[in-house]
């Protein structure tokens, strides 16, 4: 039986050594895996660019049923291309060739070209053949599509030295992003964790165990050029009673005072240059149609007091003449975590809802351009205080049910009135259901930030593989 081949080329905006150098960073598997893919790298053996280094990927195949894919790369020319074999894993065949080819000056062209063989023969081939090409064509099509993102989005700053950044909450929805991104722009990352220990194999940053409820003691900070902090509860798990606002409270303000003493605390010519702390578009209230930017006052309402005290305790490294960003985060589309995966499953059973009247505002961001924006942040030093991570044009409600019902092929003309929201999830009904909000991000585009998602139905069209 014959293989099949599958062949996909794409400029990029860097020379073909720099293509190659971002393959070899650590991480760049986990940052060209789509996210509607199930995969998780597992164990590795070697160093990329020795023969024999092998990764072993845990993959989702049909429902709950799980592969192991055993990967081994080989024939590397630096600053050329490399190939990887499958040993074990779902194909009788495949050969995956990894080519980059000078372009002129400063670009290059991206081919993948993949021989592979499905198991059973010819009937195989009938039962899946389709299916397996049309997989393929989605999957590449968004792995090239970050790649040239990334490489677009990093050049901006290659003059600039590579950083060794502090980032808290690196396993959440966006720091599960945010990491690969930063390790395969050749930053040194380090992980500030609870709980859990590193995994089990070399992912290429250093793991530094941390309590947020805790002072931390500035020698963890030292020598570190950047600070990224995420971490805080999940303001979607739950029902909000005061206890929980609470938590959402205490997870916000402590962790980051602490972060902000240790950084003023390291020595001057030692200490972190940038930190860039969350915060969240509830910092506007529920504004109705008005159009805000980050000179918008601050709103009314639980979030908004909030934002106040979260913000108010980064003021130990702003005082000490750090420059701190605090980014506004609006609904961030990811199926990591979020919204956007929460709603998935309602939405692909036919059951999407308008919530409320469905004209509110709900200012959206992808997980992707949250990532450029967090690095452009750190290297525009003209960006500090406020500023609204959020896409361009935000959309209503009903704009966004009837968007994601279009793009999953779906039906969504249920309807959910307030009291019944009300009910069903408290007082967080109120402050993010169905607030209204049309923040824009006036300083990143006014500081020559580019989105690469301007508007909702490209958005979860790349995110959800349509």
């Amino acid at each position: 039986m014959p293989n099949s081949t599958f062949t996909l080329r794409s400029p990029v905006p860097v020379s073909a050594e720099e293509l190659y150098a971002w393959h070899a960073r650590p991480q760049a598997f986990q940052r060209l895996q789509p996210p509607w893919e199930v995969a998780r790298v597992v164990s590795q053996e070697g160093a990329f660019g020795t023969d024999g280094h092998r990764v072993a990927i845990r993959t989702k195949t049909v429902g709950p049923l799980r592969a192991t894919w055993l990967a081994e790369a080989f024939d590397f020319r630096p600053g050329r291309g490399f190939r990887d074999r499958a040993l074990t894993g779902l194909f009788a065949h495949w050969l995956h060739t990894h080519t980059f080819e000078p372009n002129g000056a400063g670009a290059a062209h991206l081919e993948d070209h993949i021989e592979y063989r499905l198991p059973l023969g010819l009937p195989g081939r009938l039962l899946a053949g389709r299916v397996v090409r049309k997989r393929l064509a989605r999957v590449f099509a968004y792995r090239h599509f970050i790649t040239t993102s990334d490489l677009r989005r990093h050049a901006r700053f290659a003059h600039r030295p590579r950083l060794t950044v502090a980032v808290t909450g690196s396993r959440g929805s966006v720091g599960a992003d945010l990491v690969p991104y930063l390790t395969t722009a050749g930053h040194t990352v380090v992980r500030f964790v609870t709980g859990r220990a590193k995994p089990p194999y070399d992912d290429g940053t250093r793991w530094m165990p941390w309590n947020p409820t805790a002072p931390l003691d500035p020698k963890a900070l030292d020598g570190v050029d950047a600070v990224i902090h995420l971490a805080g509860d999940n303001v979607a798990e739950g029902r909000w009673n005061d206890a929980k606002k609470r938590k959402i409270l205490d997870s916000r303000t402590t962790p980051t005072r602490h972060l902000a003493e240790a950084i003023a605390a390291v020595p001057t010519e030692r200490r972190p240059k940038v930190f860039v702390s969350a915060s969240a578009v509830g910092a506007y209230g529920d504004r109705g149609d008005e159009v805000l930017t980050e000179d918008s006052a601050l709103g009314t309402g639980f979030f908004a007091d909030v934002v106040r005290a979260w913000e108010s305790a980064c003021d130990p490294a702003r005082k000490s003449g750090v420059r701190t960003v605090n980014l506004r985060i609006g609904v961030v589309l990811s199926l990591n975590g979020g919204a956007l995966a929460k709603q998935l499953l309602p939405f692909k059973m036919g059951l999407g809802a308008v919530l409320g009247s469905g004209r509110q505002w709900v200012p959206w961001i992808t997980s992707n351009d949250l990532a450029g924006a967090i690095e452009h942040a750190l290297f525009t030093d003209d960006l500090s205080g406020a500023v609204n991570a959020v896409a361009p044009n935000p959309v209503t409600n009903r704009t966004f049910t009837k968007a994601l019902g279009r793009v999953l092929r779906r039906p969504a003309f249920f309807w959910l009135p307030r009291f019944a929201l009300r009910a069903m999830f408290g007082a967080i009904a109120d402050e993010a259901l169905l607030a209204s909000m049309r923040a824009i991000p006036a300083k990143l585009l006014a500081t020559g930030y580019q989105f690469d998602h301007t508007e909702l139905d490209p958005a979860l069209r790349f995110l959800l593989g349509r």
